[in-house]
């Protein structure tokens, strides 16, 4: 399985929280990923996005046919990522569009063993994959994109 998260662009100060919208540098920065996403996708790509406007419309950059899960807003936890993604057991590659802290943390945890405050600069993506080989399983850093890259 292959597991992309990408971290909503940059957004607008202020509250409600869940309404805050994307700057002009955000757009450009969910813009230019898209287009990294375009060229890159793995197959049997699902992407489930948090309710928020700010990462429906990162979302929205690369794809219209997105999934909205509330447990990935910005009161997520990495279990809600990995009960939404299925993560490591399930089949195709999912993509989700959220938000720090539960990002990071998922990070750290799949590359370390342990959660832990890792921060995720705004638009950038993390790709990880899992694999069997000889019996154990293993978790592979494919890349790591930051929208000033992408």
């Amino acid at each position: 399985m292959d597991l992309l998260l990408w971290r909503h662009a940059e957004a607008v100060d202020g509250s409600p929280d869940h309404t805050r919208e994307l700057t002009p540098r955000g757009l450009k920065q969910a813009r230019r990923m898209a287009r990294w996403l375009e060229d890159n996708r793995p197959k049997n790509l699902k992407v489930l996005v948090s309710p928020t406007l700010r990462t429906r419309q990162t979302a929205t950059a690369f794809t219209d046919d997105f999934e909205i899960v509330g447990g990935l807003g910005p009161d997520g936890n990495v279990a809600d990522i990995l009960a939404a993604t299925g993560w490591p057991e399930g089949n195709g590659a999912a993509l989700v569009v959220g938000h720090q802290p539960a990002l990071g943390r998922l990070c750290a945890l799949l590359l370390s063993g342990s959660e832990a405050d890792w921060t995720i600069k705004k638009g950038a993506l993390w790709w990880f994959t899992n694999r069997v080989r000889e019996g154990e399983t293993q978790t592979v850093l494919r890349a790591v994109i930051p929208s000033e890259l992408a």
